[in-house]
């Protein structure tokens, strides 16, 4: 249980405002990682699963193969998901959740503001505000090269706090997947306020990150 108080942005007058303990948001975003796994490789063992029922069903005649989910061959026999598209999987689906999350949190804590100029203020309120309301501290840099590329800074990246490492350890390539959650936020809130962008980001030292944003022009 966390006796911090509550930190901005946030309206005190809303009826519907709920605040959620700081350590227990530290802890399920740490949770959600092992969780995504899991649920790649259930998601997974069934289709195997089916896979082997349909294969050992299918195959009637000489033509015989597959049955229908790209799994089987016609004989029982399945493509097992390999180490890297284990995690791609898992990594994708915590962006996605992520998103959702953005997008929702922009909804919400956007709605009362002035409207935004353009793409730098976006940028800006994400640095402060979001930041500040998801990982209660503001971004520590921001640097752009004015052409619709964005490098956000966070020495103490706040999902890495709670976060023990060794010298000489692998806890950086560790970490890494830790990051995916936070760029699903960043591309969910900049989707909610009408910028398209892929957001990338990595660490090199614990507990720092850097995420970088590159816009995507609109199609005209």
């Amino acid at each position: 249980m966390s006796f911090d108080p509550v930190m901005p942005p946030y309206n005190a007058a809303d009826p519907t405002a709920r605040f959620l303990s700081a350590s227990c948001l530290d802890f399920l975003l740490i949770e959600l990682v092992p969780l995504a796994y899991r649920v790649t490789n259930e998601l997974e063992a069934r289709a195997r699963a089916s896979a082997l029922d349909g294969g050992a069903g299918s195959g009637k005649g000489a033509g015989g193969e597959g049955n229908g989910n790209g799994n089987g061959n016609g004989t029982g026999t399945v493509v097992v998901m390999d180490e890297e598209e284990e995690r791609e999987a898992a990594l994708g689906r915590l962006e996605k959740i992520g998103y959702r999350v953005g997008q929702g949190l922009v909804e919400r804590f956007s709605r009362d503001r002035p409207r935004f100029n353009d793409t730098l203020d976006v940028i800006k309120f994400l640095c402060k505000d979001l930041w500040t309301l998801v990982f209660r501290k503001q971004v520590d840099n921001l640097k752009t090269n004015h052409r619709g590329v964005y490098v956000l800074t966070d020495n103490a990246f706040r999902p890495f706090s709670r976060m023990s490492a060794e010298v000489g350890s692998q806890a950086v390539l560790r970490a890494q997947p830790f990051l995916w959650l936070p760029c699903g936020i960043v591309r969910g809130a900049l989707a909610a306020l009408g910028i398209t962008a892929t957001v990338q980001a990595e660490t090199s030292e614990l507990p720092g990150a850097v995420f970088q944003i590159k816009t995507v022009p609109a199609k005209s």
